[in-house]
């Protein structure tokens, strides 16, 4: 039986992917949490095989908990599931660690098969994405920009924008002011823009 952890701040969704396993005789969800840092003391107590994973969570974004997850529990797999433009997200999801990425408007049947998949030990992507990364490219209408950026500063261009300081988000990403300061410089050059309300515009445009 794999043991799944559901984490979203969505009460709804927590319900209904508990829901839709209730009689499944390889999948049990065995908890559901609303934010990052609650993964980590349901774990502290709790045997997990699969985490579903939003990206967009309380507390510690899905991207940092990410991060800690494969520090400290490396042998739990994790599904990113966001409504998050995949073009965007997935591939910089499984460079941090993740083993499959879901959008929410994937259905019952493509929900299992990620989880089989990535229980199984492959990686779970849409037949789209996977085709793009067959091919070496990626073909967004943003894609010209989000070559250009690495992980770390997606996160921090999505936290800049989300309206959080540096010292806030020095210490969800858990790094220094200075370093905060580092990643702005970066995308403010990279970006082609010569301050932060520029770049919060951009990171709108590109559908952070």
């Amino acid at each position: 039986m794999i043991k799944l952890l559901v984490v979203d701040n969505h009460p709804i969704i927590r319900k209904g992917l508990d829901l839709l396993f209730v009689t499944s005789p390889q999948i049990q969800v065995v908890g559901g949490v609303s934010n990052g840092e609650a993964i980590f003391d349901f774990l502290k107590s709790n045997s997990v095989d699969i985490i579903i994973c939003e990206i967009d969570l309380p507390k510690l974004n899905g991207i940092t908990a990410l991060r800690r997850l494969k520090r400290d529990y490396p042998s739990v797999k994790v599904i990113m599931f966001s409504s998050q433009p995949e073009k965007i997200y997935a591939l910089n999801t499984l460079k941090a660690g993740a083993s499959g990425y879901l959008t929410k408007t994937s259905d019952i049947f493509t929900i299992k098969e990620a989880i089989m998949k990535v229980y199984d030990g492959g990686v779970y992507l849409s037949n789209e994405m996977a085709q793009q990364m067959a091919l070496g490219r990626r073909v967004t209408r943003t894609g010209t920009h989000f070559k250009k950026l690495s992980t770390r500063e997606i996160e921090v261009l999505k936290l800049l924008s989300s309206g959080k300081k540096n010292k806030e988000i020095a210490e969800e990403l858990d790094i220094n002011e200075k370093t905060v300061s580092t990643y702005k410089a970066r995308l403010m050059k990279k970006l082609n823009v010569t301050n932060i309300v520029d770049l919060i515009s951009r990171a709108k445009l590109l559908e952070l």
